[in-house]
């Protein structure tokens, strides 16, 4: 019988010429904002699988074998997995995501990766965190899987970020909507783990101001809020967080509070969160990301710095 890797390989041998001779070493490549990218539609009513959506996406070369060592619930509806990976060259960059290949289900998934290099670096593990949904991959993960299910894993995506040591601190603008969360939680964290590493080291990437605008339908669904939270005290005047909860039933608590603001992030929010030398990372669903592009684009953001990750 094949190989998990080896019936990985011969499923990616259709999509992988496409994806030899890119460079993995650039900072970030823009995704040019275009209404009839965002507005258009499907001719037919037949959903399109991962692989088929992301096949001009850039990838790593490395397929890894990974065993499941951990699993929480972050809400109620979305599942945390840890991952032991296998194979010491497997590597991604922060905002990054992975074809997820299950034995016996014929779909790939497609999750973001809601750790950071730091934590693959330092464990050889990497996290996901996904929401039900009858998609076999995600099903499969909330009924299904447990402790030491094995899987394979490849990472994939122009959606990152991933400076040098030497080029100039951007200031970050982070717009999450729902799960979307997940690879601007990666940035974060990979935010965070350049600053400790400039104070320990005394040099390194200098990052500039971070600001995370995210929201959810309540208090419950904002994932990683405690987390999120630590680390805007941690480096206080460094990185800032603003939550937003549009259908809040019950009080939001005191801890939360003065983080928590009730409705949409609108325009007026947008355009107090711009600095000079901005780059914007939108991920969430696409009427969303729609709307909070042209927020910035009337706001005069330029729109080649809008960067932006759709979740379906």
């Amino acid at each position: 019988m094949a190989s998990p890797v080896v019936a990985v390989n011969h499923l990616l041998r259709g999509i992988a010429g496409s994806f030899r001779g890119q460079h993995t070493s650039v900072l970030w490549r823009p995704r040019v904002l275009c209404n009839c990218i965002l507005h258009r539609k499907m001719s037919s009513r037949r959903k399109v699988d991962h692989l088929e959506r992301t096949a001009h996406n850039l990838r790593h070369e490395v397929i890894s074998q990974a065993t499941i060592c951990g699993i929480t619930n972050e809400s109620d509806r979305v599942k945390r997995i840890r991952l032991a990976v296998a194979n010491k060259e497997f590597t991604f960059k922060a905002g990054q995501w992975v074809d997820f290949f299950i034995p016996g289900v014929s779909n790939v998934g497609g999750f973001s990766i809601c750790s950071n290099p730091g934590l693959l670096r330092r464990d050889g593990v990497i996290e996901l965190a996904v929401k039900y949904s009858e998609h076999p991959p995600a099903r499969w993960i909330h009924t299904e899987c447990g402790l030491d299910s094995v899987v394979s894993l490849r990472a994939g995506g122009d959606f990152f970020f991933d400076p040098l040591p030497s080029e100039p601190a951007k200031n970050l603008l982070l717009v999450a909507g729902g799960v979307g969360i997940n690879p601007l939680y990666s940035i974060l964290l990979h935010v965070a783990d350049l600053h400790r590493q400039r104070t320990a080291q005394g040099y390194g990437y200098e990052p500039g101001f971070v600001q995370l605008c995210y929201s959810a339908k309540s208090t419950d669904e904002l994932l990683f809020k405690n987390t999120i939270i630590g680390l805007s005290q941690e480096f206080s005047g460094k990185i800032a967080c603003d939550f937003h909860v549009t259908q809040q039933k019950t009080k939001i608590s005191e801890e939360l509070r003065a983080y928590v603001n009730e409705g949409r992030i609108s325009e007026k929010i947008l355009e107090e969160h711009i600095f000079q030398n901005n780059l914007c990372y939108i991920c969430g669903p696409p009427p969303m990301i729609q709307s909070v592009s042209s927020q910035l684009i009337n706001l005069g953001f330029p729109k080649e710095k809008i960067l932006f990750e759709k979740w379906w």
